[in-house]
């Protein structure tokens, strides 16, 4: 299809996409100094910023720091580099103009480590209006210091901040604020991370204060992570627990299986001490208690005192075996007392007893003999017979009472109660410390 000459001609030609005109001739780049800010001499330039957040790459507990990586904006108004466009259209750049104008030199304060992406080129846009109007765009990451508090560590929440900042011209000669207020952020949905919830990003702005210097504008990008709980439980708190429940197994073990009990002891607190230290390992080396050091090393104490449980139920065995065995050897070395009853020794004692109490004694009956009988029996009987009936009785009485006080000693060193009662004593205690622990910090 032909269209008219002269619909062509009146059409008026566009500076902007002329390839006659060079870019400097046209910015009018050689005809300024650009080392020096827009309106030197006068009033702060004002430079608004918005962030776009691309993604949030890390978080590193142990090096306290995050890494983003981010698009960062500059809007301000250069006259210097305004120009004539009939179609009041706009120029676009890359990284390579920037070397030879003036942008605001806004640095990232206690940043460790940040870049601009070079793949494939210079991730740098520039673009410049007719009336003078920039906006300068970077593609950057970032990796920033954060101070953060792992006393709840890991029922805990962090909040970090990523500050902007210019590094040369104070509040006098920059204003630096966001463009849009709270809307200057921009995240993407899809931005997650392993270990936490993203809550909240928001935006708040401030002076800073140097005292060689003076003012400064300084923006930030507050934004606050709470830890997802769920790895940990099955990590570390699950473990430890089931290294406490099996502690407790030992209280239902024969206390004469030493092999069994000792083993399984030795067993759940090494295990607890692997626990400890993979914790610690990943974490870093803070001067305070956190929530899961509490968890752990109480869980520890726990399955320790089951150990020294058994210690205690060991040696008390052992005293109250060797307590057995001497009784049973006294009681092997004593002569029999054939029944005597208290009442009737005592009668022997005082010397007022008859011949039928000494013969209801010895269990006999009080029936004649023969002579020739009774003339055998004066020949058996020894010298003085009521000694030894004497000494029988009272050997018994001692006996007996010895008996009755080493039962006492017994049923208060009984190692079976001491097990019983560990059975109820060591998991209630460790459910009363659960609840107490959870209802503080969760």
């Amino acid at each position: 299809r032909s269209q008219h000459p002269d619909s062509l001609a009146k059409k008026p030609p566009d500076v902007t996409k002329s390839r006659k005109v060079k870019t400097e001739h046209l910015l009018k780049v050689d005809d300024h100094d650009f080392t020096m800010r827009p309106a030197f001499g006068g009033p702060a330039i004002p430079v608004g910023v918005d962030v776009q957040v691309e993604s949030l790459d890390s978080i590193s507990e142990v090096d306290m720091d995050f890494t983003m990586t981010l698009y960062l904006r500059h809007y301000w108004k250069d006259e210097r580099l305004s120009f004539s466009s009939s179609t009041n259209k706009s120029m676009t750049f890359d990284g390579r103009l920037v070397k030879k104008i003036w942008v605001p030199d806004v640095f990232f304060v206690h940043s460790k480590r940040s870049f601009i992406h070079d793949t494939t080129t210079d991730n740098i846009m520039l673009r410049v209006f007719p009336d003078g109007h920039v906006l300068y765009s970077l593609r950057v990451t970032v990796t920033a210091a954060c101070n953060m508090d792992f006393s709840r560590f890991p029922l805990d929440s962090q909040t970090c901040s990523l500050e902007l900042e210019s590094y040369a011209y104070t509040d006098e000669d920059l204003m630096l604020y966001w463009k849009s207020g709270d809307e200057s952020l921009s995240t993407d949905d899809r931005i997650s991370l392993s270990q936490f919830l993203i809550q909240k990003f928001h935006t708040t702005s401030r002076l800073a204060f140097y005292s060689s210097t003076g003012w400064y504008n300084r923006l930030y990008i507050n934004f606050t992570l709470r830890r997802h709980i769920f790895f940990f439980l099955l990590q570390t708190y699950f473990p430890a627990t089931l290294m406490v429940m099996l502690s407790w197994v030992s209280f239902w073990i024969d206390r004469r299986a030493v092999p069994a009990r000792v083993s399984l002891g030795i067993t759940t607190v090494l295990t607890m001490s692997t626990i400890i230290t993979g914790v610690n390992a990943s974490m870093p080396r803070v001067s305070y208690i956190k929530a899961v050091d509490i968890y752990l090393w109480v869980s520890f104490v726990f399955v320790f005192l089951s150990v020294l449980e058994y210690a205690a139920v060991n040696y008390l065995s052992t005293v109250q075996d060797r307590r057995q065995r001497k009784m049973r050897e006294r009681e092997r070395s004593l002569p029999c007392t054939c029944g005597m009853s208290q009442t009737r020794t005592m009668t022997m004692l005082d010397g007022t007893y008859s011949e039928a109490d000494t013969n209801s004694l010895a269990g006999y009956t009080e029936e004649p003999m023969s002579p020739d009988l009774e003339q055998e029996e004066m020949h058996e009987v020894p010298e003085k017979p009521e000694h030894m009936v004497v000494h029988l009785s009272v050997s018994s009485e001692s006996t007996n009472t010895k008996k009755k006080k080493s039962m006492r000693a017994l049923n208060i060193m009984n190692t079976h109660a001491i097990d019983k009662y560990s059975r109820m004593i060591f998991p209630g205690s460790y459910i009363f410390f659960n609840l107490i622990y959870w209802s503080v910090y969760c």
